[in-house]
């Protein structure tokens, strides 16, 4: 596992021994931030069930301003922890050891807007996924012309819309997709 591209590229970042996750492959990590291209520069980006730390750390050495990790488990925040210092990144990061749904009550409570908050729960744990966004669709922390991205099985079909979420692309790529929600348009 390395990052693809941008100020860190091509830095090896440590894999999970003892964890069991399912880290996003190199070609799923390219092509998500492919779409997302140069509106990565000076965001704000939250990287839920975080992992390993790739997705944000691929944000960081892309430009964006900021990433905040949210990681439930112990040796999950510790490999993210070991990840950023392998790399070299101690700014414009944080690290919250959380589950996904209070890491962004923490984050609702200081009134961020994020550009986009990217999230990859377990494949088998689908209910975390309408939890998310359920939860991010009655919040303010997507900014107006941010995004939400969930990773998820190709098989899995993910809500079209919710009151001010609506899904505008899903991408396939093997057996896994991106479905990709912005905040609808005021009818």
């Amino acid at each position: 596992m390395r990052v693809i591209a941008g100020k860190y590229r091509s830095r090896v970042l440590k894999k999970p021994l003892k964890l069991r996750l399912r880290p996003t492959s190199d070609r799923l990590r390219e092509t998500l931030f492919n779409v997302l291209g140069a509106a990565v520069e000076d965001s704000l980006f939250i990287d839920l069930f975080a992992g390993t730390g790739a997705i944000g750390i691929e944000a960081i050495s892309r430009g964006a301003r900021e990433t905040i990790f949210i990681e439930s488990h112990d040796v999950g925040t510790g490999l993210i922890r070991q990840n950023l210092e392998a790399v070299g990144i101690c700014a414009g990061v944080e690290v919250i050891k959380a589950d996904a749904v209070r890491g962004l009550e923490i984050l609702s409570a200081r009134r961020l807007a994020a550009d986009f908050i990217f999230l990859d729960p377990p494949y088998e744990n689908e209910d975390d996924y309408l939890r998310v966004l359920e939860f991010l669709d009655a919040s303010h922390l997507v900014a107006p012309r941010g995004l939400v991205i969930a990773e998820h099985r190709e098989s899995l079909e993910l809500p079209e819309r919710f009151d001010r979420l609506e899904c505008f692309r899903v991408l396939e790529q093997g057996d896994a997709a991106l479905s990709f929600y912005r905040l609808a348009a005021a009818a």
